[in-house]
């Protein structure tokens, strides 16, 4: 979310300095026009704008060979423009991705564009400069069409070092404080629990309910602080992760059982749905070939809390009816999803749903308690072992979460399984 609105305001700022600009060529052509030909002019003025953006600017063709480098982008790659031109990006301009490894020509925005045909963004990457340094950039793609043919490319770089060593400070001030905050809190909320067990201490009601209270609320700040300490360890990389062959079936029946109490407190109904006739929702894969059983490489705690997240909301915002978790699968995936019968999400909220500390502000949802923070930390969860996560809602007809998972075939389980014997017995 952070490097959204970073992103936003940088194009901001391109549109002020175009518009400026703007102006000031009209008035120039004004007080000009009768000693200079217009063409001489635009010619100029379009050759000062180019020079003149904070962003780097690059277009190649569709064969990736350089045609324009401004000055902003020489500043930022290293490379002059008499290095570059003429040249393949691709060799010129190396990109790293957030691990430092090398980006395959499939996430490569720079090839991306001639292939999706379409805008690429990403804020996640490094460019090694030409003195073997690395910058953290944001690089947008913009695709020239002719006749439904990407003839070109605008490529917008912008650099972001300054904000990622402020965003990574930021994360690790969030961390620490929030390491250090939870054991107060938890021998606070200790202390109220044995406050309120009538076989330690003989209190009235009047103040039973104010401990009461207080405990629930000492109960949410330290929610907060391990989600912040969660989200922190999920951006930076430092999760705790044990994957291991999980049959996602048997999973979900134990977890279900772990689950209903709640709901059923409630008085909410509660369905499992293994192996549904429905087709898989997902862009690519849509096959119908369902397996007895649904193999994922993952680690089980951190998909319990993933689905134990999405079930507690769906609990949370469902006043009546029921919740129906499901799974099913195909030869590629295995989708996991979770539907309520609840309040539903507005239209406007769903494309903003994962982002950090983002919350439904309504009055439906006021009253109800959370952090912001569950669902960001479920989708960077999933992110771990190469799965995903969305929703479809509808206003006060419920909504399903859905997850995808890359599902093992037999000669893959059996695979792991042998290397995760292997390690446990110290061979390898």
């Amino acid at each position: 979310m952070h490097y959204i609105y970073i992103y936003l305001l940088g194009i901001v700022f391109v549109i002020i300095e175009l518009l400026l600009l703007f102006f000031y060529i009209r008035f120039k052509k004004k007080s000009n026009q009768n000693s200079l030909n217009p063409s001489q002019i635009s010619e100029q003025d379009y050759s000062f704008i180019f020079k003149s953006i904070n962003e780097g600017i690059i277009v190649i063709d569709k064969n990736l060979n350089i045609s324009l480098f401004n000055p902003a982008a020489e500043s930022i790659t290293g490379w002059q423009l008499n290095d570059v031109l003429k040249m393949n990006i691709k060799l010129m301009i190396k990109l790293l991705d957030d691990k430092n490894k090398p980006v395959s020509d499939q996430d490569n925005p720079f090839i991306k564009v001639f292939n999706t045909k379409q805008n690429v963004r990403n804020t996640n990457l490094q460019i090694v400069n030409k003195d073997t340094s690395t910058i953290s950039v944001s690089i947008n793609a913009f695709p020239i069409k002719q006749n439904d043919q990407v003839t070109s490319a605008i490529i917008l770089l912008r650099d972001i070092d300054e904000e990622k060593k402020e965003e990574e400070q930021l994360v690790d001030f969030i961390s620490t404080a929030s390491h250090e905050m939870r054991t107060p809190v938890a021998a606070i909320e200790g202390y109220l629990s044995l406050a309120m067990n009538t076989k330690i201490s003989n209190i009235d009601n009047n103040v039973r309910d104010y401990l009461q209270k207080a405990y629930m609320a000492t109960s949410h700040l330290g929610q907060l602080f391990q989600d912040l300490l969660t989200s922190a360890k999920a951006e930076d990389g430092r999760l705790t992760n044990h994957p291991q062959v999980i049959e996602m079936g048997s999973f979900l029946k134990q977890l279900t059982e772990d689950l209903k109490f709640s709901a059923q407190k409630k008085g909410l109904k509660i369905e499992l749905v293994i192996g549904s006739e429905e087709k898989i929702k997902n862009e690519i894969v849509n096959e119908k070939n369902i397996l007895p059983f649904y193999y994922v490489y993952a680690d089980p705690d951190r998909l319990r809390e993933v689905i134990t997240n999405l079930f507690d909301n769906a609990v949370k915002f469902t006043p009546e009816g029921g919740i129906t978790i499901g799974i099913t699968a195909d030869q590629n995936i295995v989708q996991i999803f979770v539907r309520d019968t609840g309040i539903g999400i507005p239209s406007e909220d769903i494309n903003h749903l994962f982002q950090k500390f983002y919350r439904i502000d309504n009055t439906a949802t006021r009253t109800i308690g959370g952090t912001g923070l569950g669902l960001f930390i479920a989708k960077k969860i999933l992110e771990l072992y190469n799965g995903k996560i969305w929703v479809e809602s509808e206003l006060k007809k419920g909504s399903t979460f859905y997850i995808n998972l890359p599902k093992l075939n037999d000669s893959q389980v059996e695979e792991l399984n042998h290397k995760i014997t292997d390690l446990n017995n110290g061979v390898g």
